[in-house]
């Protein structure tokens, strides 16, 4: 009886760890990219005192630069994002055919080849 418990609180942690609820709102809650620079629109475009463009344009640019950082962080992480969180496993996975498929032909064809011997002979 006591061994069938342990097995369900078992199921159940491993269930726990893989049903964790996700943060949505603070999604660097251990501040991993503190350093990571921030680049604002202040920090790129600025206008020097007493020469301005005019309202709209600033607004344009300003609207421009600000949408174009969100999409385009956000296309490359749906582009990129997964294919990286994945590719511990493909690379297991591939690792795995290598190991099983290429490894004993390569070895067989060491045997075969490492008793090749080459004798050169000058003939006069």
């Amino acid at each position: 009886m006591a061994e069938e418990h342990t097995e369900l609180e078992e199921r159940i942690i491993i269930k726990d760890q893989h049903t964790k609820e996700i943060d949505l709102v603070n999604r660097d809650p251990k501040h991993i990219n503190e350093d990571v620079v921030k680049v604002e629109f202040e920090d790129v475009i600025a206008e020097p005192v007493g020469t301005y463009s005019f309202d709209g344009v600033w607004k344009t640019s300003y609207t421009t630069f600000t949408v174009s950082k969100y999409w385009c962080y956000r296309l490359l992480s749906a582009l990129l994002g997964v294919p990286l969180a994945v590719i511990q496993c493909v690379s297991r996975i591939y690792s795995l055919c290598i190991h099983t498929f290429c490894d004993p032909l390569f070895e067989a064809l060491s045997k075969i080849c490492g008793n090749i011997r080459v004798a050169l002979r000058k003939e006069i």
